[in-house]
């Protein structure tokens, strides 16, 4: 295995998401020769957590205590799982799943990938596969040339999925509401740890994505309410 790159600071602004944790950047960088080292393997997480993280959030750290305590569980399940059966790293593979509700543009999406981000260097590899609700439904429309079932167990089997902007839009046609259904259904079933952003309010939930969904929801995730203005309208 090739040896991981160092993490440079400034390029990566990972201080922040080092002091949640406790360690510092000597400890992250920290190269042992052993490629399944707590530092090599959080380096390593981290650097391929980076290729699903857009640009505008780069630099995003997860400021909400429920979601560091939401990370800390699945870490903790990781690595207790590691010792009972052991393996060269822990993977996060099961757990409760995250649901993130707010009105638009509170920073749920910014929350997201700070997580996503201080997951990556607590040293469990975390396999995140990343969507917004709208990419996902047009992803999954049928079309010539395309297996859409195929695409569909991607999202469904993803180690760790964020789906940002759950119910987002007008009402949920036949397509979105078979997706959705699917989709969280699969996921409640198999325990595989979710994290969802929403606009929608949690009396809202069931009226808009549907009773099977909305209950699924409730009893799989741990949920976070936001409050405040629009950071978008307000910054310009």
């Amino acid at each position: 295995m090739e040896p991981t790159p160092k993490i440079n600071p400034e390029q990566h602004d990972i201080l922040p998401l080092l002091a949640a944790q406790n360690r510092t950047l000597d400890w992250l960088n920290t190269d042992d020769g052993n490629p399944y080292s707590l530092p090599n393997t959080a380096r390593r997480t981290y650097l391929n957590a980076t290729s699903v993280v857009p640009l505008r959030y780069r630099t995003a750290v997860a400021q909400q205590p429920e979601i560091r305590q939401w990370i800390n569980g699945l870490v903790g399940e990781a690595f207790a799982a590691q010792k009972k059966q052991p393996t060269p790293a822990a993977v996060v593979r099961s757990g409760p799943s995250l649901l993130i509700l707010g009105s638009v543009g509170i920073g749920k999406t910014y929350q997201g990938y700070g997580a996503l981000r201080e997951m990556a260097i607590t040293g469990a590899v975390a396999e995140w596969t990343v969507v917004t609700a709208a990419d996902l439904y047009a992803r999954l429309q049928p079309r010539f040339g395309v297996d859409s079932e195929t695409e569909f167990e991607r999202h469904a089997k993803a180690p760790v999925l964020f789906v940002d902007d759950l119910g987002a839009g007008g009402k949920l046609s036949e397509h979105t509401e078979n997706v959705n259904f699917r989709l969280i259904n699969y996921r409640y079933d198999h325990q595989l740890p979710t994290l969802i952003t929403s606009n929608l309010l949690p009396k809202e939930l069931g009226a808009r994505m549907g009773d099977r969904v909305a209950s699924r929801l409730v009893e799989m995730c741990h949920r976070i309410n936001m409050t405040g203005d629009d950071k978008r309208r307000r910054a310009a």
